[in-house]
């Protein structure tokens, strides 16, 4: 029986699948969201009985479109630096000695882009969309979701992907190693079941000590991550924020100058 609200939880032969369950808001997260995402995460992380994870939106629309501006004003209302504990899911999802598949079934914008990024692997809906919106509504992820998203498709792909705030393609996000698959969305599902069995038939240890090696090199994000929060803090406080959140709630250009 299902215990959250925001998101569904199935465990099945050593898959565990995290959905986000806020399909009317095309799967964004509010503080609920991250607080019951992160105790998901935690809950399969170390079960020694699950061996892959697989991040998912429900629905056909979206994977996830970031935090959802419907409850932005001052904040999402929640714990965490910016009222949205998005440091420690990040972290947490990099953590867990077990691989994390995002199975992207639609639109995956903002911090559901940043999920992408953070997770081990991305497989595709032909359907997906991908691309940043921070800057077009006030808003940015100083970690994980630039300066890792640098190591993943290179400086000058990053930087345009947050400058522009283009959309791209499932095709254009796997030629820029975004995602790792992409298949006809009526195969999503099927695909995914692959990789997972194949990773269920790998040795779990040597996998998690794989994982743990991989991160080493990046961790420090994590510190950029929490001073950077703390500044975005600051930012959702002034004019300029406020009036980005205001033109999308409004559906009008914003006037940032």
């Amino acid at each position: 029986m299902n215990q959250y609200s925001d998101i569904t939880l199935d465990i099945r032969e050593g898959i565990a699948r995290i959905s986000i369950n806020r399909p009317e808001r095309y799967n964004a997260f509010r503080a609920l969201t991250c607080d019951e995402l992160i105790d998901a995460f935690n809950k399969v992380g170390w079960d020694r009985s699950v061996g892959v994870i697989v991040l998912t939106g429900v629905g056909d629309k979206a994977f996830c479109t970031g935090g959802d501006q419907g409850t932005h004003e001052g904040g999402y209302g929640g714990r965490g630096t910016i009222g949205l504990p998005l440091e420690e899911l990040h972290t947490l999802m990099r953590d867990v000695p077990k691989p994390v598949i995002a199975r992207v079934n639609g639109y995956s914008i903002g911090g559901g882009n940043v999920l992408v990024t953070v997770s081990d692997l991305a497989i595709a809906s032909d359907k997906a969309m991908f691309g940043q919106v921070g800057p077009r509504v006030g808003s940015v992820d100083p970690g994980f979701g630039t300066a890792y998203l640098a190591r993943v498709v290179g400086e000058k792909k990053a930087r345009e992907i947050w400058y522009l705030c283009r959309r791209y393609t499932a095709q254009q996000a796997l030629e820029m190693g975004m995602v790792n698959s992409v298949v006809p969305h009526a195969e999503l599902d099927a695909e995914v079941e692959r990789w997972c069995r194949e990773i269920l038939a790998l040795s779990p240890t040597a996998i998690a000590i794989a994982k743990r090696a991989f991160n080493a090199d990046s961790d420090s994000i994590h510190g950029i991550s929490t001073l950077g929060m703390q500044a975005v803090k600051l930012f959702y406080e002034t004019p300029e924020s406020k009036e980005g959140v205001a033109a999308f709630r409004e559906k009008r250009p914003p006037r940032f100058r």
